[in-house]
């Protein structure tokens, strides 16, 4: 099902926005853009490595399984047919299908808990 799905993002949740703006960008030399407020008051940041991935980080504590949080990026399909058959194969579903910055995710569980995410584009809603 994910095999020819690239991975888009990696989610990095942080305690310290500015903090993690100059680590990332002055420390490690990343571009760094704000991307404003995600509905909860809190900026976050984007960062483009050079393979083409993105880096996101949000002020918040990290979730169960904690982080970074591996995003799949739904080029085409229904993400919400794609959640429905990941639970079907047993997954726990942690999240379901809402908006997200761009679009709409859902995230998961793999058997060790570690949270695994799939992202769609706005232009491409679910069904």
């Amino acid at each position: 099902m994910f095999a020819t799905t690239r991975i888009g993002a990696v989610c990095v949740y942080v305690s310290d926005i500015a903090r993690t703006r100059a680590f990332y960008g002055e420390v490690l030399g990343l571009p760094i853009q704000s991307m404003g407020d995600d509905d909860s008051g809190n900026d976050w940041l984007q960062a483009e490595t050079a393979g083409g991935v993105e880096m996101l980080f949000f002020k918040q504590p990290a979730a169960p399984g904690g982080s970074p949080v591996i995003i799949f990026d739904l080029k085409t399909g229904d993400i919400a047919a794609v959640i429905d058959a990941l639970e079907a194969r047993g997954t726990e579903i942690l999240s379901p299908v809402s908006e997200a910055p761009g679009g709409w995710s859902a995230e998961f569980a793999d058997p060790d808990g570690h949270i695994l995410s799939v992202f769609q584009a706005a232009g491409l809603r679910p069904a």
